[in-house]
């Protein structure tokens, strides 16, 4: 039985460690010649990958800190736990909305600055009260722009609350569709999310498209009043335009997950230190997710949660398996298929899928794959990765 060497690069929960057996599997922070990495916030940029590497996991949802380019060049998956955090960056977004609805945070600052006996402490909170008037959230409209599994949660949420939900996710999957509901209106554009709600909260990845989607133009449609919050991406709003109309009074409050210079210190801007994910509960589901995906990758070869690779699942036949990954041009297919009919190798199942330039094929064939065979395989011009699945 092949026994597989992980990686990790961060103290990784014990739940997540626990979903890989040790009697299959050796797990440390020092490792040689690993398969796969385990990883949370390291920055892997500049790590030295082995040759030996087949698989990254991250206990988490963003992968900035992780060179996916470079690994889909060599064949390997990234995966990552899109959802397993998604209840506790919930939880906070509804907390930020509280707090920047009810201007808490300038209350607790305002009382921990009085000072004198408890009546002037008294006489001052009846003076002063009145600064930090707030509103209601039943009735209003919140804008939720990315409907993933954190947006989706969101939103049915904020409908719980007696809100009404604008959602706005052009790429809204068929399996969130089903998780929202049917109570959120679409909206048809950014623009309409910007001019027609009283709060808006960001749930969108950072790409080059959501790369300072919250700039001066659509900050101006906002309603006077209304409420930011981003528990996204900072790159994700144009700072010096959230200044602009804090200070001009158009919006009543920013609260971020990212704080920064600028605007940390800005009386309507609540600014917390990345809290989104980090509750126990959420490491140790994220790190679990990413066990798993990496567990069943290298036992059977499926790829589930992977940023890079398309989803590919099949149910192991009896037989043997190969795991090809290859550049997403023509013939690849017909070219892996040959190479095992000239072995004499009949195949009992056969799944292809394609990710953008990237492709991923299982094999199941009723007799082993020799060595031979197999460097044929792998000696196709445009196969990045192949491995032997037993």
């Amino acid at each position: 039985m092949t026994r597989f060497k992980i990686l990790t690069l961060n103290d990784i929960a014990v739940a997540g460690l626990d979903r890989l057996p040790r009697d299959r599997y050796e797990v440390a922070s020092e490792i040689g010649h690993p398969d796969a990495i385990l990883v949370r916030s390291a920055d892997m940029h500049t790590l030295e990958l082995a040759d030996s590497l087949k698989a990254v996991g991250r206990a988490g949802v963003g992968v900035n800190n992780i060179p996916v380019d470079a690994l889909s060049k060599r064949g390997i998956p990234v995966f990552n736990a899109p959802g397993a955090n998604a209840n506790a960056v919930k939880e906070l977004v509804l907390a930020g909305l509280l707090i920047a609805a009810r201007q808490l945070c300038p209350a607790w600052a305002f009382v921990r600055g009085l000072e004198g006996d408890d009546e002037s402490l008294d006489r001052a909170v009846e003076q002063n009260k009145k600064r930090f008037v707030g509103f209601e959230l039943p009735g209003r409209r919140l804008g939720v722009i990315g409907l993933g599994a954190v947006g989706v949660e969101v939103a049915n949420a904020a409908l719980a609350l007696g809100m009404k939900v604008l959602g706005y996710d052009p790429q809204l999957t068929v399996e969130r569709a089903w998780q929202l509901s049917s109570s959120v209106e679409q909206a048809m554009s950014l623009d309409h999310v910007f001019s027609r709600a009283d709060a808006v909260t960001l749930h969108t990845p950072l790409t080059p498209q959501t790369r300072s989607l919250v700039n001066p133009q659509r900050l101006a449609l906002m309603k006077p009043g209304a409420v930011l919050l981003n528990f996204a991406r900072a790159a994700i709003v144009v700072e010096p335009a959230v200044l602009e109309a804090l200070d001009a009074g158009r919006l009543a409050g920013y609260v971020t997950d990212f704080p920064t210079r600028l605007l940390k210190d800005h009386a309507r801007v609540t600014a917390l230190p990345h809290l989104g994910a980090s509750t126990g509960e959420a490491e140790e589901k994220c790190a679990a997710m990413a066990a798993d995906s990496i567990r069943t990758f290298l036992e059977d070869g499926n790829v589930r949660y992977s940023v890079n690779f398309p989803e590919v699942v099949m149910p192991r036949a009896q037989g043997y398996r190969i795991g090809i990954a290859n550049a997403n041009v023509p013939n690849m297919v017909g070219q892996i298929t040959t190479r095992l009919a000239e072995a004499g190798l009949n195949i009992i199942d056969l799944l292809n899928k394609s990710r953008s330039d990237l492709a991923y094929t299982l094999v199941d064939v009723e007799t082993p794959i020799s060595a031979a065979t197999f460097e044929r395989i792998r000696a196709i011009e445009g196969v990045l990765s192949a491995r032997l699945i037993n």
